[in-house]
């Protein structure tokens, strides 16, 4: 899916200053992701700090990075608008519950259910929200205190720093890749700044990020079920959003990496990560794509890099806020735009004339829903899209071919599957006036996928027996032989030839 070449090797010296270039980037990223929330900047701060650790520490994909996201804070919006922060608090560590039953219950097996084109308009619609959320850093407070776009001078030097940081970010690699090309354009763009007094915005304009260690924080809400009712249905859907992304993620960089993480471990892991930051005053959180590919790309791909990287930010917060304050958003603005470059899937222009129209339309579609609503919905959508355009295509493929044997019985030989989309045209090709007294029905080229089939199979049994004709079904699991009604005793059991398989259905559960 990307061009990059990633090392799969783990190296303790480039995951440390791969986590000290994303520690750098996480900064402005917490502290955004808290105000679109309604909450204070160290409520992101700590959650980008404990859950970054603990998932890198206990998770399933050493490398990724996790932290406070803005697919969750936009949810997090009007629980806080209209309960308070309080109430946050213990909608984020029921959330970490939930996430812990997903995980204990393998549930993050079903992120294989994703479509390939459901994961380009993911990645796709990913980047465009990276690029959008970095254009805030454009405007400025005028003297009304209103937010308005730069002009002139502070807009050209915004601009200027950025296309040098993204330079720099290019062409370092090409003299060394010995220290990662992000840090060093950091640095070299705040020297810069710093030496001939540019005036452009600095993290310090944000936000003030110093703060103590985060402590343990039991929310005073009321236990009641008043709480849980108006908790719930925000954790659920933090919950999916959080182990959707995360697990999305999780895929990409194993993609990139060549190498294979651990769903259901990372689901735990989020979930645990969740549960403590709600009570540690943290916002919670879930994998940050766009920190992890400045991690992948910088050459972290260990657990090291993620456990540095949550330690900076929290040394940061402690002893160092006012040199990271001097830092110009320009630069983490920059960074931001190369991961945005190489997450977005360029080649998907080129392909879209080439893949089915309909996956087409399906990597359009996520990436449009992942810009204008969020993650969850959008790949709940395409799934959903891509599922009955699967359908719709295979309930093309049941050919039945109707030939009369030596003995003088019709016999209807069926090629493809037979399932709730495909039984009408399955019906609709046996001639029954036409037959002969002995109807024979072949399954071996068949199978029969849920009840919806044995449904229409009993259905098919009804109309023969209406007709007085005798219909004979060969080749058919034992599975079913025991779902069939009106045609089990017309059922020519063969132990040795008859397949086995399972039939999606809760009756014999």
């Amino acid at each position: 899916m990307f061009e990059l070449h990633a090392s799969k090797v783990s190296n303790l010296k480039n995951d440390v200053l791969s986590g000290f270039t994303v520690a750098l980037a996480l900064v402005p990223e917490a502290v955004a992701f808290a105000f679109v929330a309604g909450v204070d900047p160290l409520v992101g701060l700590y959650a980008a700090f404990m859950v970054g650790l603990i998932t890198s520490v206990f998770g399933g994909r050493p490398g990724m990075i996790s932290g406070a996201t803005g697919a969750m804070a936009v949810v997090m919006v009007s629980l806080v608008a209209i309960h308070g922060v309080e109430y946050l608090f213990a909608t984020v560590v029921l959330t970490g519950l939930l996430q812990i039953i997903a995980g204990v219950f393998k549930l993050g097996k079903f992120i294989r259910l994703v479509p390939h084109p459901v994961m380009l308009g993911f990645v796709n619609g990913l980047a465009i929200v990276i690029f959008l959320a970095q254009l805030g850093q454009f405007k400025s407070t005028n003297e009304l205190g209103e937010l308005e776009w730069m002009q002139g001078i502070p807009l050209y030097t915004m601009a200027g720093l950025i296309l040098l940081t993204m330079a720099i970010i290019h062409f370092f690699p090409k003299l060394t890749k010995a220290v990662p090309s992000t840090l060093v354009a950091i640095v070299a763009v705040s020297f810069l700044v710093y030496g001939i007094n540019l005036d452009t915005k600095l993290v310090g304009d944000v936000a003030s990020i110093a703060g103590g260690l985060p402590s343990f924080h039991i929310p005073t809400v009321p236990f009641d079920l008043e709480m849980l009712r108006i908790i719930f249905p925000f954790a659920i859907v933090l919950a999916a959003i959080g182990l959707i992304e995360s697990l999305l993620t999780l895929t990409l960089i194993d993609e990139l990496t060549g190498t294979r993480g651990r769903g259901n471990k990372e689901c735990i892991a989020q979930g645990a990560a969740n549960t403590v930051t709600g009570f540690f005053g943290g916002m919670g959180g879930c994998a940050m794509i766009g920190q992890s590919m400045i991690n992948v790309n910088s050459g972290g791909r260990g657990r090291a890099s993620g456990i540095t990287a949550a330690l900076s930010l929290l040394g940061f917060i402690l002893f160092a806020s006012g040199l990271i304050e001097q830092i110009p958003l320009a630069a983490l603005v920059g960074v931001m735009f190369i991961v945005v470059i190489g997450t977005f899937e360029w080649s998907s222009f080129r392909i879209l004339g080439k893949v089915p129209k309909a996956d087409a339309f399906v990597i359009i579609l996520v990436s449009g829903v992942t810009v204008y609503s969020d993650l969850a919905i959008a790949v709940v959508v395409g799934v959903i899209v891509s599922a009955l355009v699967f359908a719709w295509e295979h309930a093309k493929h049941v050919i039945v071919h109707r030939s009369i044997d030596e003995k003088g019985s019709t016999v209807y030989d069926v090629t493809g599957p037979l399932f709730f989309g495909s039984i009408s045209n399955f019906l609709e090709q046996f001639e029954m006036d036409k037959d002969s007294d002995d109807v024979i029905v072949e399954f071996k080229n068949s199978r029969v996928v849920d009840h919806s089939a044995i449904e229409a199979i009993d259905t098919l049994a009804e109309r023969y027996l209406s007709r007085g004709k005798t219909m004979h079904l060969r080749h058919l699991s034992r599975e079913c032989t025991e779902l069939l009604t009106k045609a089990g005793s017309l059922v020519e059991i063969n132990v040795i030839e008859d397949p086995d398989y399972h039939i999606v259905t809760d009756k014999l559960a």
